[in-house]
């Protein structure tokens, strides 16, 4: 029997979102682009459309905008897209931040 190697891609490219994430503000620019095409390599290896659309046009963005808070937005797409594709018992979730009390307004990104 063929041992399908899916679920280990999909939870290696979520180590290495994480990782980035976990990482924000601590990267150099050049590092993130190399992660980025790295996770974008991988995700058309193994035809993860989504991933791979979102890694390439977070590679755009870097290069009109450098590493912004637009990174964060698209790493969370990434896991998004990358969790949709896993078994629901494979998926771990990441650790939620404290949102701060606000009155309802919701801030400009």
């Amino acid at each position: 029997m063929r041992h399908d190697p899916m679920p280990v891609i999909l939870a290696d490219l979520l180590c290495r979102v994480d990782g980035l994430a976990g990482e924000r503000g601590h990267v150099s620019v050049a590092r993130l682009r190399d992660e980025i095409d790295q996770i974008r390599h991988i995700a058309r290896a193994f035809r993860l459309d989504t991933v791979e659309c979102l890694a390439s046009t977070l590679q755009s963005a870097l290069s009109l905008q450098g590493a912004g808070p637009v990174v964060m937005s698209y790493l969370d797409l990434m896991r998004d897209a990358i969790a949709a594709e896993m078994p629901e018992a494979d998926v771990i979730p990441m650790p939620m931040t404290a949102k701060p009390a606000g009155n309802g307004a919701h801030p400009v990104a």
